[in-house]
């Protein structure tokens, strides 16, 4: 019996890092966010197709983020209290009907609809796969949740090449291709859920073990209660200079350099594709160094950046804005592991917290800072975006790693 314990615990997530599961599980991600980034790939097309206004475009992409950014949430409470392997290919399957609807649609309101099933299967894949990542991660959390990101941020990329490659030359009826993807998605996560079934048997084999150990390791209520709500907002803050650069910095450059759409294009690649290099090496920076020092750093070590960005010349605005990207954003996947471990045992609920909620909420940013750029004008505007990393001085409020493993025992 002690050798067969010894065997389980041996074999537990907990102790290997398991790279085909985070591969598979990072894939799908890619996969996931490429469909999600083909919405607002479509709407010129469906502008052209449907004579749809702003206000209906508007609404539409609203139609999205509520569904797929603030469900996560509850999605995450629900399967911590009884988890749910197969939720991850029945959510996928929800999301291969919405992009039949949407090849299909005929009318505004069938186009909506067929975005809130899309939305629903993102709703329920992000914070499913956060928590495989975790289970997969054995030692290396910071590792397994920066493979995981960064294939949402690879298929986030996607959108140009969806528009010029599909959309563009076959129309709206272009994204019945996109059923394809979502098949894949769903029989890679069907493998998926098989795994995590195994290791739900595994860790239910040891639930006296485990129970006692959650008695010992409960954290101050009141210190992780404020350190989530402080996280959230430094998370709200990232969120919104993501929201003003990618959607406003491009009217800067033409505004202030002469540059042309696709000149002005290059920056937001730039900050885009470093930005995604810097999620990836976030993880194990955070691994190595500590997770709270890697946000810290990500914030406070671009704000002297960000604030220079708006005054330097169009030439030096490329290797700054990619210094910028890669700084700011290596904290992506470290804020989902640091808000895991803080709050052991609800991986499902922080995961949508940090993923769903505040960045549902910060897509917001765009809104608000739209309507600031027609009401204080654009260099205004810009000058408000590049001071927000300053914020960052509120992670030394942060419990520290040390405080937060001590805490867990």
């Amino acid at each position: 019996m002690q050798v067969q314990q010894k065997e389980i615990t041996k074999n537990s997530p907990q102790h290997q890092t398991m790279y085909r599961i985070l591969l598979i599980i990072g894939l799908v991600h890619l996969l996931n966010d490429a469909i999600q980034a083909l919405i607002p790939a479509m709407f010129p097309i469906l502008q052209l197709s449907m004579g749809l206004t702003f206000t209906q475009l508007g609404l539409i992409a609203f139609a999205l983020n509520l569904t797929s950014s603030l469900i996560q949430p509850v999605v995450g409470m629900y399967t911590d209290k009884k988890p749910s392997p197969y939720a991850l290919p029945i959510g996928l399957g929800f999301t291969f009907v919405g992009v039949l609807g949407l090849a299909y649609a005929p009318s505004f309101w069938f186009v909506v609809i067929s975005v809130l099933f899309i939305g629903l299967g993102s709703a329920t894949f992000h914070p499913e796969g956060s928590r495989v990542a975790f289970m997969a991660a054995g030692t290396r959390r910071g590792l397994a949740q920066s493979i995981y990101q960064v294939g949402g941020n690879s298929g986030q990329a996607l959108a140009p090449l969806i528009t010029a490659l599909i959309l563009v030359p076959l129309g709206q009826f272009g994204a019945i291709w996109f059923t394809l993807v979502a098949a894949i998605a769903i029989g890679l996560l069907i493998y998926i859920a098989r795994w995590y079934s195994e290791q739900v048997r595994l860790q239910a084999s040891v639930k006296k073990e485990s129970t006692k150990k959650k008695k010992q390791s409960r954290l101050h209520r009141r210190t992780v209660t404020f350190a989530i709500t402080l996280l959230i907002f430094l998370v709200f803050a990232r969120s919104w200079f993501h929201a003003g650069i990618t959607n406003f910095y491009a009217f800067y450059v033409i505004d202030q350099y002469g540059a042309t759409i696709q000149q002005a294009q290059v920056y937001l690649f730039i900050f885009l594709a470093a930005g995604a290099i810097g999620t990836f090496a976030g993880g194990p920076l955070a691994d190595k160094f500590g997770k709270r020092n890697i946000i810290m750093l990500s914030m406070l070590g671009s704000a002297p950046l960000t604030l220079i960005l708006p005054h330097v010349g169009e030439i030096a605005a490329y290797p700054l804005i990619a210094v910028i990207g890669f700084i700011i954003l290596s904290s992506f996947s470290v804020a989902v592991v640091y808000a895991q471990e803080l709050v052991p045992g609800k991986i499902g609920t922080v995961s949508g917290l940090i993923i769903g909620l505040a960045f549902g909420m910060g897509a917001l940013g765009s809104i608000a800072l739209g309507l600031m750029a027609d009401a204080i004008g654009l260099t205004n505007t810009m000058l408000f975006t590049v001071s927000l990393p300053i914020l960052g001085i509120a992670t030394f409020f942060l419990p520290s790693d040390k405080w937060i493993a001590e805490n867990s025992k």
